[in-house]
């Protein structure tokens, strides 16, 4: 992974991205550009392993430009782009990765690292409150799935 020299998006660009990020849009702009400002610039290559399963996560990365695929070994388990998220749980606990995801292209990703943002909860609660909200969201579609696949087995 490369630090882009070139700032790509300025604050105000970012709190934009932001508030089109799905576990971001519900939270007031004020506190989007204290987000913003914790926002990392990353450049990676095509077919860097951005995360690897079950190494010790501590922070997460939006996805500006480019595609990633998620994956636990050889099976796919999602194809993210622009506007996604992913290693969201890192925000909030030091566990292992569950899967590893992959650039299929060169991508522009912004990292937010755990401890910058547990610090800012603790003066702006209503962030965790948006995240959790959008995690709760997440693990019901996830349960809705297995209960799916579960029906088409039996």
């Amino acid at each position: 992974m490369k630090n882009s020299n070139q700032q790509r998006l300025i604050l105000i660009e970012r709190v934009l991205l932001l508030k089109e990020v799905s576990i971001f849009s519900e939270t007031p702009e004020s506190i989007l550009g204290e987000i913003a400002h914790l926002m990392e610039e990353q450049t990676v290559d095509p077919n860097i392993n951005i995360v690897t399963e079950g190494e010790i996560g501590n922070c997460m990365y939006i996805i500006f430009q480019g595609q990633v695929r998620v994956h636990k070994g050889n099976q796919t388990l999602a194809i993210l782009k622009e506007k996604n998220y992913f290693g969201e749980l890192s925000l909030l606990d030091t566990e292992t990765r569950s899967a590893t995801v992959t650039s299929q292209s060169e991508c522009i990703l912004y990292k937010i690292n755990q401890e910058p943002f547990f610090d800012l909860i603790d003066f702006r609660p209503e962030v965790l409150k948006a995240v959790m909200q959008n995690l709760s969201k997440r693990l019901r579609d996830a349960n809705y799935k297995i209960f799916e696949l579960s029906k088409k087995t039996t």
